[in-house]
């Protein structure tokens, strides 16, 4: 079998611009693989959910019956544990669940939005 001689560069620049083409895409294009697009997708329903659930830990420590004094105790404390002082609470565990991993990134964020205030 009688290849044309044209055939070979041919071949050769298909595969360059293949190679290119992958490189210029997942470089600088936004291709992002299977297992990078499920981990950032996965990454943006667990900010979603704190940025859900935090509201209600607010509310939940300002209802409480000791609310104002559990603020009060709140400002008091170092900010890098004022987290851990309303996961400790029981204020950012949602009613019905357990905790979980989201619970401390709730206390976080719960801690954020009552220094704000």
């Amino acid at each position: 079998m009688n290849i044309p001689i044209e055939t070979k560069p041919a071949l050769w620049g298909m595969a360059g611009g293949a190679l290119a083409a992958a490189i210029i895409g997942f470089g600088w294009g936004g291709w992002v693989t299977g297992g990078r697009a499920e981990t950032d997708a996965s990454q943006r329903a667990s900010a979603a959910v704190v940025a859900a659930l935090a509201p209600i830990c607010v509310e939940k420590l300002r209802g409480s019956p000791t609310g104002p004094a559990n603020v009060a105790a709140l400002k008091n404390v170092e900010s890098w544990s004022q987290g851990a002082f309303i996961e400790k609470g029981g204020w950012a565990t949602m009613p019905g669940s357990k905790s979980t991993d989201q619970t401390s990134a709730v206390a976080k964020a719960c801690a954020e939005l009552l220094a704000s205030t």
